[in-house]
């Protein structure tokens, strides 16, 4: 019988590149339910090809047109996150994959992992903003997760087989984005169609400017805090521009393992549906005698701050992390739609760690509320409007 999955963001990046390794693999996987934000078409051609059980197109606006199409093929529909939530209790799969991007994510994988599904977790945002939340949710259920991020992904086959009292560090590798080479007051005057040309991965607009902040790598360390149970200052990040070391693990002994690959999601991916076992690739290989040298340089906070957000996160906790997601996820689409310069994403970000309130244990109804204050409070800053999640 195949693996029955959910994917979440099924027309995104990462959505998309999952389905691509389902469809080779039919005999073990089966799309069940997948769920998209916006992009109705291309929902409507995935569920026609993959023929789901359900079909959810967040944006309601939509539905009639999904309905239209799909309820003739006997594909059952639905719109809005909350029909979103709801979908994660169904009994007709067992695995979610949160390829979501931002706080979306959150509160699906939340009743997700209640209704005892496993989670392969793309959305690292999950992880950011809920982090205490969703480890001690998990504590409480009988399933797990499984990154789906490369970063993450390496570090969790680095880790197989290993005791972690012998762990000492965990070193995330980053490309350094598009603006690696340019001076601080180069950066300063970058456009978004330069903040968009990423050097190595195709990816959607919000992680690829998140990408040139390197803000994702601050969210990285922070998502490695939790996944793997470790203290903040044991997690570093390198830069490592030909993206092919995807992360490393350092034991106490001087011994450093890495996992190595091409630059290409559906690697992780295939490890994440697979539970942790090793399917054939149809892609290339990696061959080490393509590349004449692999660097490795330390990040530079200066020409980058938003890297020390991660720091500053895990050492204040509480809701301070939401607050940062949050005032990025606006700052991002004020960015994209030219209404701040590139430097104030860092500036949207620390204005609103002054201005929200700071809880020091948060529940989920803390961080909806943090969430939504941050988002009005970004809007006014920079005067761009964003959808609102909740």
């Amino acid at each position: 019988m195949p693996h029955n999955i959910a994917i979440l963001g099924s027309t995104g990046s990462i959505g998309t590149q999952t389905l691509d390794v389902i469809s080779r693999f039919p005999d073990r996987f089966k799309a069940t339910v997948l769920a998209a934000g916006s992009n109705v078409g291309q929902l409507i051609e995935q569920a026609v090809k993959f023929r789901p059980s359900l079909a959810i197109i967040a944006d309601e606006s939509k539905y009639e047109r999904l309905r239209d199409v799909l309820s003739p093929l006997g594909i059952e529909t639905a719109a809005g996150s909350a029909a979103l939530a709801d979908a994660m209790e169904r009994p007709d799969f067992d695995t979610v994959v949160t390829a979501t991007v931002g706080y979306s994510g959150l509160l699906p994988t939340i009743r997700a992992i209640r209704a005892g599904k496993q989670i392969a977790l793309a959305n690292k945002e999950t992880l950011v903003v809920a982090g205490e939340l969703i480890t001690r949710l998990m504590t409480e259920a009988s399933t797990r997760i499984v990154p789906v991020d490369s970063e993450h992904s390496a570090i969790y086959q680095c880790l197989v087989g290993e005791d972690p009292a012998t762990v000492s560090k965990l070193i995330i590798t980053a490309s350094g984005g598009p603006f690696r080479t340019f001076t601080r007051e180069h950066i300063a005057d970058v456009t978004p169609a330069q903040a968009l040309q990423h050097p190595r991965w195709n990816m959607g607009a919000k992680i690829t400017i998140d990408s040139a902040s390197m803000l994702n790598k601050a969210f990285e360390i922070i998502e490695a805090r939790w996944l793997f149970d470790i203290a903040p200052e044991r997690i570093e990040a390198v830069v490592h521009p030909q993206s092919i070391v995807h992360s490393m693990v350092e034991f106490i002994d001087g011994a450093v393992k890495a996992q190595l690959g091409i630059p290409d999601m559906r690697l992780p991916i295939r490890y994440a549906l697979g539970d942790a076992s090793r399917l054939p690739a149809s892609e290339r290989s990696l061959m080490l005698s393509d590349y004449a040298q692999l660097t490795f340089e330390k990040p530079d906070p200066e020409k980058f701050p938003c890297l020390t957000l991660a720091p500053y996160a895990l050492n204040r906790g509480g809701n301070a992390a939401c607050i940062i997601n949050a005032a990025n996820e606006v700052a991002v689409r004020a960015f994209l739609e030219e209404k701040i310069r590139f430097p104030e994403i860092f500036t949207t970000i620390t204005d609103a760690l002054e201005a929200i309130p700071f809880v020091e244990s948060p529940s989920l109804e803390d961080y909806v509320a943090t969430h939504r204050a941050t988002i009005q409070f970004a809007e006014e800053h920079t005067g761009c409007r964003i959808p609102l999640h909740v």
